[in-house]
């Protein structure tokens, strides 16, 4: 560089501030992405009010119907960390839209499929939807808002997920039982095309800063606050789902509910969980390590106390809205533990976190099934109870850890 002369000519006025459109417009993108985490587990979980009809015309056992759940769970679980290994460096604004195309076209199939076999095909697709879209969206706010509004990004994306146990399962469900399940898996695939232009309209430009291996994968676990919010997420997901999948005959028996109630309750349940949601969302921003494991804690003291407390109605009631609004929580403050815990390698955290997280999901309703068929409902909650604890523990572990406080 030449020597700078004593008496420097005038620099250019430096570029005027941003408007505050883009602002605006990344707010938007945000919500885009909230749209799609709530088609993804409307999508995932719709089937289950539609079990008797697709069974019916199908000629197929309910429960053989019950794989249009398990099938692209257990795809998720796999496509997770796969599809951002196979896509490389493919700009992450197209992979979204490619996989909400691909949502629609397999909602589109599901529709018009006559026969299970290819009914079930069309849910494998689902899954391969699922699992490539969160594991990308899940991480997306650090690249979509500024760090300080990173956790409330956080929440509004997943507030999709409470939305859809809210609103969308059960609407869908409505459609199914009003017109068919066919127009449901239609409505479905129609959302699916709307939050495709959402997509195409709102979302910056996302190039991969560097390409997603299977190496760089399993180097994640080396790091310990990785490892330990894996492992949480197992535990904490796998706890809840072993008690909540039965939670209707927990409400019915234990707590001595009308079967009549227990919907509507369910839809408490998930009101609670949206409120959770954002309230752990704000916390998290101040105090991530604390959060996490006051969420953890909370879970365990309800589902332990279910055997003790929740014999009324007035307790069941009262336990089951405390566990929505701490569930609620959940995914959003162990996906803002992956991001902090790997600040450089979101993409990668937040595969493996989305791939433990679906798989969780069936092992610990499978677990449940198991223990409800050979031991008193009770055990079921002492289960769900321990693994609460155990995650605790594993959270606890992580205090200093200067990147989750």
């Amino acid at each position: 560089m030449p020597a700078q002369p004593a008496a420097p000519p005038p620099q250019p006025a430096a570029p005027p501030p941003q408007p505050a459109a883009p602002a605006r417009s990344r707010w938007l993108a945000v919500s885009a992405v909230a749209f799609g985490t709530f088609l993804l587990v409307t999508a995932e979980q719709l089937p289950i009010g539609l079990l008797a009809p697709v069974g019916s015309a199908l000629s197929v056992s309910e429960g053989a119907a019950g794989l249009m759940v398990t099938v692209p769970s257990v795809v998720a679980a796999v496509a997770a960390p796969v599809v951002p290994v196979l896509v490389g460096r493919l700009d992450r604004r197209l992979l979204l839209v490619a996989l909400m195309g691909l949502m629609t076209l397999a909602n589109a199939a599901s529709a018009l499929a006559p026969s299970y076999p290819l009914l079930i095909a069309a849910r494998v697709l689902v899954g391969v939807a699922i699992g490539g879209f969160w594991a990308v969206a899940g991480g997306l706010a650090v690249r979509l808002v500024p760090a300080t509004h990173v956790p409330r990004a956080t929440a509004i994306i997943f507030g999709g997920v409470g939305a859809a146990n809210v609103f969308g399962v059960p609407v869908g469900t409505v459609i199914g039982g009003l017109a068919s399940w066919r127009i449901a898996f239609g409505a479905l695939g129609a959302l699916a095309l709307v939050v495709l232009a959402a997509l195409l309209a709102v979302l910056p430009p996302l190039a991969a800063d560097r390409p997603v291996s299977l190496g760089r994968l399993a180097g994640r676990l080396r790091d310990r606050g990785v490892l330990v919010g894996i492992v949480a997420t197992f535990l904490i997901v796998t706890g809840h789902f072993s008690a909540y999948t039965f939670i209707g005959p927990v409400l019915r028996d234990l707590s001595g509910i009308d079967e009549q109630l227990v919907g509507p309750l369910l839809f408490g349940f998930g009101v609670a969980g949206i409120a959770g949601n954002f309230v752990a969302g704000a916390a998290v921003a101040k105090r991530l390590h604390r959060t996490v494991l006051a969420i953890t804690v909370a879970l365990a003291v309800t589902v332990l106390a279910y055997p003790v407390a929740g014999l009324t109605g007035a307790g069941g009631v009262a336990l089951l809205v405390v566990w929505g609004l701490v569930y609620g929580g959940v995914s959003t403050s162990l996906q803002t533990w992956m991001i902090k815990a790997a600040p450089r390698a979101v993409e990668e955290a937040s595969a493996l976190w989305v791939a433990v997280f679906n798989l969780s999901i069936g092992l610990g309703a499978l677990a449940g099934g198991a223990i409800v068929d050979t031991l008193p409902l009770q055990a079921v909650l002492w289960l769900a109870g321990v693994l609460f604890l155990m995650a605790a523990l594993a959270v606890w572990s992580a205090r200093r850890n200067a990147s989750l406080t």
